[in-house]
């Protein structure tokens, strides 16, 4: 009896994991999607994405916003008006914006450094 509990409790666990590899998060998707149409030097609008991806463009907005900053990759995102030549149905209001996603440069912070007490010495703050 304990060997199939102990058999039923390793599928169990073995399908969480499997289920926690397949799922991949909306930014890591994005950032493919988006490194994919990079290399082919297209530029995506905010509908085409959310149509690749099934995902609002709303979210896919904030990821956007999510992938520029460093702890996710400090991507740049370049952002353009689209040509109106080239808006597709359905996106012919207003301004269309497109993006595309370029790998960002690593920028390493320094701490900055206290400034020197430089007041003391003036004279105006001696009297």
């Amino acid at each position: 009896m304990k060997s199939a509990e102990k058999g039923e409790k390793m599928r169990k666990s073995r399908k969480r994991e499997l289920l926690r590899i397949a799922r991949r998060r909306q930014r890591d998707v994005l950032c493919d999607v988006m490194l994919s149409a990079r290399q082919c030097e297209t530029w995506l609008t905010l509908d085409e994405l959310s149509k690749l991806t099934h995902y609002p463009p709303a979210s896919i907005s904030a990821q956007l916003r999510h992938l520029r900053k460093p702890q996710f990759g400090g991507y740049a995102v370049e952002k353009r008006q689209r040509a109106a030549g080239r808006i597709l149905r359905g996106e012919d209001f207003g301004t269309v914006w497109e993006y595309q996603l370029k790998p960002g440069i690593r920028r390493r912070f320094l701490k900055a450094r206290p400034q020197r007490e430089s007041r003391l010495a003036s004279p105006a703050l001696a009297a």
